[in-house]
């Protein structure tokens, strides 16, 4: 996958969640959790993109640990409305699960980057 697919799954990502928090109740733990999950769930496209635009390796990497950051806690807001049956898991699950591959994918990449740079440092 390339950076322009990821980028277009990111924002997916975030609006498939946006199209989600407008069936929360309106209670409080519907607001919080609503409210929550937004700021995690868009922040992933956002800090990919700015990932994206990295000076260095280094940024990129730590760039990424942030985007890492929010999507796994998506999926922690993900898996607490599946948990209190906020929301039918039918509504839930296909976006929890992609919160997971994506927590993948980046974890993936960190770990790769991460590996490669020391193999590079050591050869400099």
């Amino acid at each position: 996958m390339n950076k322009e697919e990821l980028k277009l799954r990111t924002k997916v990502f975030g609006l498939r969640s946006m199209k989600l928090v407008r069936k929360f109740p309106k209670d409080v733990p519907g607001k919080v959790i609503a409210h929550q999950l937004m700021r995690s769930a868009v922040s992933v496209g956002a800090n990919y993109r700015s990932a994206c635009r990295a000076r260095s390796n280094a940024e990129f990497i730590a760039k990424l640990g942030i985007v890492l950051e929010e999507t796994d806690e998506s999926a922690h807001w993900l898996d607490m409305i599946i948990e209190d049956g906020m929301l039918p898991s039918r509504l839930v699950q296909s976006l929890f699960l992609e919160a997971d591959e994506l927590c993948a994918i980046f974890y993936s990449a960190i770990s790769t980057l991460r590996s490669q740079t020391k193999i590079l440092n050591v050869k400099s």
